[in-house]
């Protein structure tokens, strides 16, 4: 039955025509109806645990108006602590870990190589003997993406791609399913120690719509094609970096030296700006 259920799931959210029905729910979800938009949640809350109550407004113009909800000032605390990286987002951990030979989870069993994803032996040389982190943002969290730690944007590499499902179904059945979704790969220069990150937002079907508060929010990544964009602008602790119009999934890599936090584990919660990986002594 398990087995059953699970592929009707992958049919249904991977095998119909991606791209197209991506337009489509951007399109609806930005209708502005008050009875479209009280019926389109209520249909939502059927299927996920959608919990508005830390809302900083709960009255919504749009789906589109839901899914990108900003919450009540202080609903998210930050970890204080200089040494820590915080998550930068709600969401579940799915594979985490250490980079071995330059490759990384998908999820069990499904490996992929660094490279691949960021589409550069030079930067995945970087992270060669570093660690990483999953974090999968389900359809019904907080959908923007904060500031790790301290420090500044120094360049965002689009890639453009397919709009696979990322939930756990799709991630066992897809190889190197990452590799093949549209994506984003934001270099950050920690403040404290130098250290060069990087978080790959990664697309998904209903998704495939990245928005980057640094660069320009009204414009859709995508927009201009492929291409790398260098920056140079600060960004503090739990600032935030950006959002997705819906849910996704974002990849932490960091180099040699970085550990990840008590707790850290596939499947395990976390909210943004809770302990993620602590930095090397200094």
């Amino acid at each position: 039955m398990i087995a059953l259920q699970e592929d009707l799931n992958f049919l249904l959210t991977n095998r119909i025509p991606r791209r197209l029905a991506t337009r489509f729910i951007g399109w609806f979800s930005r209708i502005e109806h008050p009875l479209v938009c009280r019926l389109s949640i209520a249909v939502w809350k059927l299927f996920a645990e959608l919990d508005l109550s830390d809302a900083a407004d709960p009255h919504f113009r749009s789906l589109h108006d839901c899914f990108i909800r900003r919450l009540k000032e202080g609903a998210r605390p930050i970890d204080p602590d200089p040494d820590v990286l915080v998550s930068p987002c709600d969401a579940i951990v799915g594979a985490c870990g250490g980079v071995a030979g330059g490759e990384v989870l998908q999820i069990k069993g499904f490996p992929y190589a660094v490279r691949d994803l960021l589409g550069d032996n030079a930067q995945a040389d970087l992270y060669r003997n570093g660690c990483y982190v999953t974090l999968r943002l389900t359809s019904s969290m907080y959908h923007h993406f904060h500031a790790p730690q301290d420090g500044r944007v120094e360049s965002v590499t689009y890639i453009s791609g397919d709009t696979w499902n990322v939930n756990p179904i799709a991630l066992k059945r897809v190889e190197r399913l990452f590799c093949k979704n549209e994506r984003a790969l934001i270099r950050l220069r920690l403040a404290r120690g130098g250290h060069l990150l990087t978080l790959v937002p990664v697309a998904a079907i209903l998704v495939a719509s990245i928005r980057l508060t640094f660069l320009d929010p009204r414009r859709a990544l995508r927009i201009g094609g492929p291409r790398t964009t260098a920056c140079d602008v600060g960004v503090a602790k739990g600032e935030e970096m950006g959002w997705f119009e819906h849910g996704s999934i974002i990849i932490v890599f960091a180099p040699e030296g970085f550990s990840l936090t008590e707790g850290i584990v596939a499947g395990s919660q976390i909210r943004m700006g809770h302990p993620l990986m602590r930095l090397p002594c200094l």
